[in-house]
């Protein structure tokens, strides 16, 4: 068909055409030959020949532009993620190394962006696709699989798992055996703290640090204000001696007594009774003078926090070790140890794979230490013979 002519009656004499014609003398055949079915082609499996002509329903076999050689590793057909790949995004993924950062070692290896038949988007739909791809319904299956494994691997790992009627988990308590050993041998001071996070199921993560500073001493566990936690560990642990953080308790003060006239100057006057308390009598004597200047003497808040206060008051329990411990702060530095592995969105199974990953890089990093102690000797201050 004439374009030029067909919807008029000019003559193309009447035109003055100055204009090169945009016509395509021939049809080019830009396909690899490889992605065109012949006679007698044969697959190892029936999903490898639907996965073919899939691919090969895409392919345009007709252009009016040749290809561009260039870009042909954009083309899906020509990308692929070997097996070593595929090896190595799953084991970053579980090392927690981000995608792109796996991608970039790709690069770096092959020298060059144009050296690599796979774009950084595939490495990324491979781990949302395969590694990833956990769904809901089978995380808890999984979690479970995973601790029976551990278990399986060493006899002292210990777990427990609470399932609602549906089977899905309500609470999950474990300890890998090493914990379990260095708990059992210095027997000192563990901190539990369920401030940490919330993940995407709305479960408490609740930690136990333990203070493994070396001799004989009385077990001691720090908690938040938790009237519920302090009945189960009166019930399970009755020789424990518990302790309330005194962090969680003062940062209460402000909330607690904000409706009082001049609750800036109560609050200092508390705090000032907490700490500079040196002994029970004065301690007592001191609050009950404090109570009656503000006229708190009928609060209820203050009147039970004096009524527990052997296991928050410092003059209470400053005879017992503690390891230098008044409140959970160990767990909360902590936190930031476990948010180099851990995210609130993990799944169970990548959770409990990280948690594993984090004590793993923690015991390292003791035993350098440990190594650096014993290979190096400490230069003395001073030429005094006390040092020597």
């Amino acid at each position: 068909m004439d374009y030029l002519t067909s919807d008029s009656q000019l003559n193309q004499s009447e035109v003055d055409f100055e204009t090169e014609s945009n016509e395509v003398s021939e049809t080019f055949y830009a396909v690899d030959d490889q992605f065109v079915p012949k006679v007698g082609m044969t697959s190892n499996t029936l999903e490898d020949a639907a996965k073919f002509y899939k691919d090969y329903s895409k392919v345009v076999l007709h252009h009016s532009h040749p290809c561009c050689p260039d870009q042909a590793q954009m083309l899906k057909q020509h990308r692929e993620l070997s097996m070593s790949v595929r090896r190595t995004i799953e084991n970053n993924e579980e090392a927690g190394i981000r995608p792109n950062k796996t991608f970039q070692s790709f690069v770096a290896v092959a020298g060059g962006h144009r050296e690599l038949n796979f774009i950084k988007k595939d490495v990324r739909n491979y781990i949302t696709r395969e590694v990833r791809n956990v769904f809901e319904q089978e995380d808890a299956k999984e979690f479970g699989k995973y601790l029976l494994r551990m278990k399986e691997k060493n006899q002292n790992f210990f777990f427990e798992l609470e399932l609602e009627d549906d089977q899905s988990i309500k609470l999950a308590f474990w300890a890998d055996a090493r914990r379990r050993a260095a708990c059992e041998y210095f027997e000192d001071v563990i901190s539990f703290d369920t401030t940490y996070n919330i993940n995407r199921y709305n479960l408490v993560c609740g930690s136990f640090v333990g203070v493994n500073h070396h001799g004989n001493a009385p077990k001691g566990i720090l908690t938040d204000q938790c009237a519920s936690m302090q009945r189960a560990i009166e019930a399970c642990m009755p020789t424990t001696i518990h302790r309330w953080c005194i962090w969680h308790i003062t940062k209460k003060i402000p909330s607690k007594l904000i409706s009082y006239k001049g609750h800036i100057e109560i609050e200092q006057e508390m705090s000032q009774v907490v700490w500079n308390s040196h002994t029970k009598e004065s301690f007592d004597r001191n609050w009950d003078d404090f109570l009656l200047k503000y006229g708190l003497v009928h609060n209820k808040w203050l009147s039970d926090l004096y009524e527990d206060r052997h296991i928050w008051v410092l003059i209470y329990l400053d005879h017992h070790f503690w390891a230098g411990m008044r409140s959970t702060q160990r767990s909360e530095s902590m936190h930031s140890f476990f948010n180099k592995f851990i995210t609130w969105n993990n799944l169970l199974i990548q959770f409990v794979k990280q948690y594993d990953n984090c004590l793993g890089s923690r015991e390292q990093t003791e035993r350098e230490s440990d190594a650096a102690d014993f290979h190096t000797v400490i230069l003395c201050a001073t030429k005094s013979s006390i040092e020597a």
